[in-house]
């Protein structure tokens, strides 16, 4: 494994302890299709949340929502459909 996927798996490995740490369920890592792929998958009591995670490098501080541009919330969508 590189490093920009060692840093990814890093990043997501995180997101699926602090998910669980906060009293989520994850249910699936990784879900792949045709469509593309869905980070983590996780359960909050009744409602299933879908997890694109995004790790950086960088010191600096970027507002988390400006990684997600509408292309990419649609395309979310679009894999939390097809996974459901």
């Amino acid at each position: 494994m590189n490093a920009r996927g060692a840093l990814g798996r890093y990043g997501e490995d995180l997101a699926a302890r602090l998910l669980t740490d906060a009293g989520m369920a994850v249910i699936e890592r990784n879900w792949r299709c045709r469509a593309g792929e869905v980070d983590i998958v996780a359960r909050d009591g009744d409602a299933l949340v879908f997890c694109e995670v995004k790790t950086r490098r960088s010191d600096g501080f970027e507002h988390p929502m400006a990684a997600v541009t509408p292309v990419k919330a649609e395309r979310l969508r679009r894999l939390a459909e097809i996974w459901l």
